[in-house]
């Protein structure tokens, strides 16, 4: 099956959002408190959701669009990644959340004064408080970051047979 440039995009943006609503959603119900890691990983796929709606809408300018993906996906996947290694790791690592703020931490922060009910950071990175076939919701994130890393690139590779004409 054949999907053009604008649908893989749309199909992009879709996953995107439908993993923020997710997580939002697995928060609540069962009670979880995200870390300032975890809300830098959402502010990141609403990014990636938010570079794929302006891919489908502006398609002939595709290759930036899957490029800026593309970098937004591997720094998802290497948060994701760190996330993953506090995990594994916590007496071997210095906690997030204390000391003096990183850069991640304050983006977090800022946002979570804007949109608290999405964006507070109350909880502990090092925390594997839901996981699912024996994987942490890091884990899983990691997995959807490659995921989106790997579309963006073959968006990059193929972008004549995505239907967009060079010009």
């Amino acid at each position: 099956m054949h999907l053009s440039l604008r649908a893989r995009f749309g199909l992009v943006a879709l996953a995107a959002f439908g993993l923020t609503a997710a997580g939002l959603l697995i928060g609540e119900v069962m009670n979880l408190q995200p870390c300032p890691l975890c809300i830098f990983q959402r502010l990141l796929y609403l990014l990636i959701g938010c570079l794929a709606v302006v891919g489908a809408l502006l398609p002939g300018w595709g290759r930036l669009w899957a490029a800026l993906l593309g970098l937004t996906a591997v720094g998802g996947l290497a948060t994701a990644g760190y996330q993953s290694w506090l995990q594994y790791f916590p007496t071997a690592s210095m906690e997030c959340g204390f000391g003096e703020p990183t850069l991640i931490e304050q983006i977090v922060d800022w946002f979570g004064v804007l949109w608290p009910a999405v964006f507070m950071a109350t909880g502990f990175c090092s925390s594997k408080d839901w996981m699912f076939l024996g994987l942490s919701m890091a884990n899983w994130s990691g997995l959807c970051f490659l995921a989106f890393a790997i579309v963006a690139g073959s968006m990059l590779a193929k972008p004549a047979a995505a239907g967009v004409r060079a010009a």
